[in-house]
């Protein structure tokens, strides 16, 4: 499986950016797909995530909600991260990633598979 991020950049606060995931593999349609992200000096973080099988489940860490849509197209291999009223601390590295078959869908050690990583910068 190989995954690969874009669509980081640099938006004022209260601006938008929508992140793309494009995954290789056939397994991508079982597989909850997360984002996570993570700040310069911190820990890798959980940020959204969405199951499998078109069943719509997502969710969210508290302060993205409301905010942050996860959505996944099955049929293109892709998921997305709509992230609307950004705010400079959600300037991080956000990372997709395929979770595997066991842990939560919140632990940076239940994925199996990562991407490369996409920068996003959210000036005040």
């Amino acid at each position: 499986v190989q995954l690969q991020a874009s669509g980081g950049g640099l938006v004022q606060a209260g601006g938008s950016l929508r992140l793309s995931c494009a995954a290789s593999g056939r397994t991508f349609i079982w597989n909850i797909m997360g984002w996570f992200r993570q700040a310069p000096g911190k820990e890798r973080e959980f940020v959204a995530a969405i199951a499998g099988l078109g069943r719509g489940i997502t969710y969210y860490e508290d302060s993205v909600k409301g905010r942050f849509t996860i959505s996944r197209d099955n049929a293109e291999n892709t998921v997305y991260l709509q992230m609307n009223s950004l705010k400079p601390e959600d300037t991080a590295v956000y990372y997709c990633a395929q979770k595997g078959l066991s842990g939560t869908y919140d632990d940076v050690n239940s994925y199996d598979h990562w991407g490369q990583g996409t920068l996003v910068t959210v000036s005040s």
